[in-house]
């Protein structure tokens, strides 16, 4: 569906708008302890709600964990207001189906704006259904917890709010709330956006995927998305040494302590083998991915 024929949600854009006026003020209001509580609540949402829980375990399932820590990294996802986790895994699975053509909900073939945040304010009767959530996102949908978290996604990020208030005050609201949030919206963003316009390609995928290592810093390894479009089920997507990707270190260390098992990982020895630009897309799952 053309961008033209979406139309403009006024919710989002008006909460939106508050969000940044808000992460404004936050900085007229600085102090250490609202700044660390920003940088905890920036991981705990931006690196294990959405990265860890929404992206890599919920939509492609690259490795499998406890129903409790599934939950868990949910509910960390909700405190992000990027939507529920059905709404979110449906439409980013509709993404890798539909990548930079029609059809993709945000491909920078439509604007640089448009796939960076214009596409997030925008109501589409393509995914806010239904049909849409039970055809992308069919085991979730099955989940009770999940439709309720779905359902629900909004009361997180209130109850934080609260807590934060009771603690400080205005000023732990302003950097706990708005600066936060604004920061984990744009970090996913620019995964949507830059990551498909800049950075280098290291495998030849049907779109336009790029690694640029600015994203992949501040988004948790997400930056590298060149890899992930090639292997989009790797749990790993920064597949070279200097590649920093922490949602896998973290996946690792949870392994290590045996919260995580199946991890899947892309079969890099045999596409050498075959040849320097095959990806996951040209190989049979087999080949194309290993689990440790």
């Amino acid at each position: 569906m053309q961008k033209s024929e979406k139309k403009l949600n006024y919710g989002p854009l008006m909460g939106l708008i508050a969000l940044h006026i808000g992460a404004i003020l936050a900085l007229f209001t600085f102090s250490w302890t609202a700044f660390w509580i920003t940088v905890v609540l920036f991981w705990l949402t931006s690196g294990l709600g959405v990265c860890l829980g929404y992206h890599r375990l919920l939509t492609h399932r690259s490795f499998k964990c406890p129903k409790f820590l599934e939950y868990f990294l949910t509910v960390f996802g909700t405190v992000s207001s990027q939507g529920g986790p059905i709404n979110w895994v449906a439409t980013h699975r509709y993404h890798h189906i539909n990548s930079d053509k029609e059809g993709d909900p945000h491909s920078p073939r439509d604007g640089f704006f448009w796939s960076h945040m214009l596409w997030f304010l925008k109501h589409s009767p393509v995914w806010d259904n239904d049909d849409f959530r039970a055809r992308y996102a069919p085991e979730m949908m099955r989940d009770r917890v999940h439709r309720f978290l779905n359902r629900f996604e909004w009361v997180s990020p209130w109850i934080v709010g609260f807590v934060l208030y009771l603690w400080g005050g205005w000023s732990f609201i302003l950097w706990g709330i708005f600066l936060r949030t604004v920061a984990t919206l744009h970090t996913t963003w620019f995964t949507n956006s830059a990551s498909h316009k800049w950075g280098y390609r290291t495998y030849e995928t049907t779109d336009n995927s790029r690694n640029l290592w600015w994203v992949a810093i501040f988004g948790f390894g997400e930056g590298w998305h060149n890899n992930h479009h090639a292997f989009q089920y790797s749990a790993r997507h920064g597949l070279r040494w200097w590649e920093f990707d922490m949602t896998y270190m973290t996946i690792k260390i949870l392994s290590f302590f045996k919260l995580v098992n199946s991890i899947r990982l892309p079969n890099l020895a045999f596409a050498r083998l075959t040849k320097p630009a095959l990806s996951a897309n040209n190989l049979p799952q087999e080949k194309a991915f290993k689990t440790s």
